[in-house]
């Protein structure tokens, strides 16, 4: 089941959040323009060269690593459900002069349509709090092996689902295998870009908007690795690699963590190493092996 009444209510969360998220970013058009890239070493890694490739980059929020990828040479396409962020995309890639196609859509119909058309990608990307906005697990992973061609790939860069069962303050509280079941949240999305400070903004911090609170609430979907890798070998697409980090990029996902060089969070001192992220490449073998 896809929970389209909930998508809504996150689309109105995301779009009183991207506001308040890019009123912490000093000129982002002339950073991009002047050659600065948002993508961090794990992606660039699991991407590898995708000069001349097409891309579509799925839940992209305001574009700045679609335009990233683009500046790396790929033709890119951006999908997100939030107005504002579409719009800020579409600015950016007219200010820095980088071009990028980007529609605003629910991601599950956005893929159903391009199905429809018979459009066909040779990367799909997704990247850093992505997964839990979806309702659905399974038919999103199909919907990507639709429209990648023979040979593409998906390459996800992601939080790890275990950070999920914790609270903010460490304490264990959720469970992780929530089944795809929606947790809300009556504050809705936060500024984590407040939180992180320089962190995620590369082109130079601005104090913005202070003690931001977001006036619609938002919800999120627990998926397990298991789930996730799953949906994609039930979708038809084969997994290349699969690869766990002990920190995460740019946000400060929990209270207390420690930020150490390259813009990467740890855990506090008295909490022991875990997986924060996970990184993944899985690619579809032929047309044949995209199951209905």
């Amino acid at each position: 089941m896809i929970r389209r009444d909930l998508h809504e209510q996150n689309r109105l969360a995301w779009n009183e959040a991207t506001r308040v998220h890019n009123g912490h970013k000093r000129d982002q058009a002339e950073f991009l323009r002047s050659g600065g890239s948002t993508l961090f070493p794990e992606e660039l890694e699991l991407l590898g060269d995708i000069h001349g490739q097409s891309l579509v980059h799925l839940q992209c929020n305001a574009g700045q690593d679609t335009l990233s990828l683009a500046l790396l040479g790929a033709q890119v396409t951006g999908i997100d459900i939030s107005d504002e962020a579409i719009s800020f995309a579409q600015q950016l890639s007219a200010d820095s002069g980088i071009s990028g196609t980007f529609e605003r859509a629910d991601v599950y119909d956005w893929l159903a349509q391009a199905a429809g058309q018979k459009l066909a990608f040779d990367l799909a990307y997704c990247s850093y709090g992505a997964l839990c906005w979806l309702s659905n697990i399974d038919t999103w992973a199909q919907g990507i092996a639709r429209i990648l061609k023979p040979m593409g790939r998906l390459v996800c860069v992601e939080f790890h689902p275990l950070l999920m069962m914790f609270e903010d303050d460490w304490s264990f509280k959720y469970p992780y295998f929530g089944s795809g079941q929606p947790y809300s949240w009556p504050e809705g999305i936060g500024d984590y870009v407040a939180e992180a400070g320089a962190a995620l903004a590369p082109s130079g911090y601005l104090s913005g908007v202070e003690h931001f609170a977001n006036p619609h609430p938002s919800h999120e979907f627990q998926w397990t690795m298991g789930d996730i890798v799953s949906a994609l070998l039930g979708a038809g697409l084969g997994l290349v690699t699969l690869k766990e980090y002990p920190y995460s990029n740019g946000c400060r996902l929990l209270q207390r963590m420690r930020e150490i060089p390259g813009r990467r969070m740890i855990p506090p001192e008295d909490i022991p190493s875990m997986p924060l992220m996970f990184g993944l490449v899985a690619e579809k073998v032929s047309a044949d092996s995209v199951r209905q």
